[in-house]
């Protein structure tokens, strides 16, 4: 490999890898308003905000000018942060269990104020090794406010009357809240199931109207950190909403005071973590059936927010009916890929401009790797050391090609020097003779670089993989406790890089002196040892797997470039009468 396709491919990775590099986002505690009240507007979005300023306690008046939007994408800057929801007394839970999950749904404002899933474990600090808690105090998920006409009646704080105070799910099981406010009365029925994380909500407002109404279900204001690097955990955290296609808005990019809002009709919104989330889903007869979603991140201790209060707008129908789903789980991809409507790309593999190519290959491999821990019974660092291995078998062909014409392209590289010294006068002529070279000696001048730049692909799509995906959360083998996170030890990074000057080293037998190509050998693997050293352990093992997979073919075509070296020696020596006549009319 010359030293341009080293250096293309060095760019390329760096390339690939800098924007998580450059673009990490110091992470912020927790902290601000999470239960306000938004201002009192109904934009022509159909996403509303509540003022509770000088108007009866529970009533409050809305602004009658309609927030202005600009798109599907708007920001509306504001005055003044919008205040708290009022001081509510304690509440109690109804505890609602099944093999899945533990929820908790207040008595105050019918929320969802736990969810605990004994299936996974926290690691982050203080709580490694209990169930994972989604939600942090005050959660205020499905806290609901009307807007009637001009007026806005908070529930999120009223208290509610359930059917019963525990439920042990082994059947879809419901549970019915009631709960009256201003002569208003709002009669909820959640209902669970055992084998999923869904909650579907059905209910009946009293008194709407012709007109109809709103209806703005509380989302926020976060997702507790469940992970060791609350940093990485907290830059992920992230509002996503599906209208055509699926839009992300980060919580570390809100201006605090300032509402994001994006326009319907939507198909869900969700919150999510780096590995879990809250999601709501609504539907109509004509797709989407929420008409907005409103973020206003919460003054941040730090430079950037990690809470905003969410409000999702879904439009209330005059007899008062209404209806949606609630997602309160893990990221399982396969999972919420059999929900539909896109919701497993709510954790999309890739960057922007890069999803449309990373992304099935990501999920392809993804796919692979768990159908191989799950049907071979093996751990993943067995699955990812035969993984690296079947990829290098299936390239060997291809790699095999692309060294031997490395190699066409070394036999003729004098002959190459001989036509562009003997024109070195006129471009055009050398392109010419070149063009001529290459025909008489089969020689492609690219046929080496393409097949050595295929594993790339794989390389980029198990980098997203591993930050990514929840079936390797926590996935340990030998010494490192998680193959989805650094090697604590940095042992794995350092075999990576042993394993890369070695393919290197090998690959260099037989070739011509080059005092490029030996700085290259020297050079490559120790910037390639740092470059990987905060990334998956994982990663680096199947990076170093894949080095020592191709060693025994680079091996093999050394000894066959020696052969073909000394075959060369002594044609020359014996000065082969057909090599002399073409060199003589080469040069006439």
């Amino acid at each position: 490999m010359d030293r341009r396709t080293i250096w293309a491919i060095l760019l390329m990775m760096v390339i690939a890898v800098a924007p998580a590099i450059l673009l990490k986002r110091p992470a912020v505690p927790a902290g601000g308003e999470a239960g306000r009240v938004p201002s009192g507007r109904v934009g022509s979005a159909g996403v509303a905000s509540l003022d509770s300023a000088a108007v009866p306690p529970g009533r409050t008046q809305a602004d009658s000018a309609p927030a202005p939007t600009r798109g599907r994408d708007t920001n509306h800057p504001v005055t003044s942060p919008p205040p708290r929801l009022p001081a509510a007394p304690p509440s109690a839970a109804v505890h609602v269990s099944s093999p899945l999950y533990n929820y908790g749904i207040s008595t105050r404002g019918g929320r969802l104020v736990e969810a605990t899933l004994p299936r996974y474990r926290s690691m982050a600090p203080g709580d490694r090794g209990r169930p994972v808690q989604l939600f942090p105090p005050n959660n205020q998920l499905l806290g609901l406010t009307l807007v009637l006409g001009r007026d806005s009646i908070v529930f999120a704080d009223q208290p509610f009357t359930p059917s019963a105070d525990s439920l042990a799910v082994t059947a879809p099981t419901p549970l019915r809240l009631s709960a009256s406010r201003n002569g208003i009365t709002v009669d909820l029925t959640y209902t669970f199931r055992p084998d999923d994380y869904e909650i579907g909500i059905a209910g009946h407002v009293t008194g709407v109207g012709p007109n109809g109404g709103l209806l703005l279900v509380g989302m926020g204001p976060t997702l507790a950190n469940t992970e060791a690097d609350s940093n990485e955990n907290h830059r992920a955290l992230a509002l996503v909403t599906k209208h055509d296609e699926t839009e992300r808005v980060d919580f570390g990019g809100l201006k605090p005071g300032v509402p994001k809002t994006v326009s319907g009709p939507l198909e869900w919104s969700a919150i999510k973590s780096k590995y879990f989330l809250t999601g709501l889903l609504a539907f109509d007869s004509t797709g989407g059936g929420i008409s907005g979603v409103t973020a206003t991140a919460a003054p941040p201790t730090s430079k950037r927010p990690t809470e905003a209060d969410v409000r999702v707008s879904i439009p209330l129908r005059p007899d008062g009916n209404f209806s949606y789903t609630v997602y309160a789980g893990p990221m399982e991809h396969d999972r919420l890929a059999r929900i539909g409507h896109g919701l497993d790309d709510v954790n999309p593999y890739g960057w922007p401009g890069l999803r449309t190519v990373i992304r099935p290959l990501a999920a392809g491999v993804r796919w692979l790797l768990v159908w191989m821990h799950e049907h071979l019974h093996l751990a993943y660092g067995l699955v990812l050391i035969f993984f690296g291995i079947l990829v290098r078998t299936l390239l060997w062909p291809l790699n095999q090609k692309a060294m031997r014409a490395n190699m066409q392209m070394q036999a003729v590289q004098p002959l190459m020097k001989e036509i562009q010294e003997k024109y070195k006068n006129d471009p055009q002529k050398v392109q010419q003779e070149m063009f001529k070279l290459y025909k008489e000696y089969g020689v492609n001048p690219l046929g080496g670089c393409w097949p050595m730049l295929l594993p790339m692909p794989v390389l980029f799509a198990l980098f997203f993989v591993f930050q990514n995906t929840l079936e390797l959360r926590g996935a340990s083998f030998l010494w490192l406790p998680d193959l989805s996170r650094p090697d604590p030890l940095y042992i794995i990074p350092v075999v990576m890089g042993l394993s890369m000057f070695g393919l290197s080293k090998v690959g260099q037998i037989g070739m011509p002196p080059n005092p490029q190509a030996r700085m290259m050998l020297y050079i490559m693997p120790v910037m390639m040892t740092f470059l990987f050293l905060n990334f998956a352990s994982g990663l680096n093992l199947y990076y170093a797997v894949s080095n020592m997979a191709s060693i025994p073919q680079q091996w093999m075509l050394a000894r066959e470039r020696r052969k073909r070296t000394a075959k060369a020696i002594v044609e020359v020596k014996t000065k082969d009468p057909e090599t002399a006549a073409r060199r003589a009319k080469r040069k006439a």
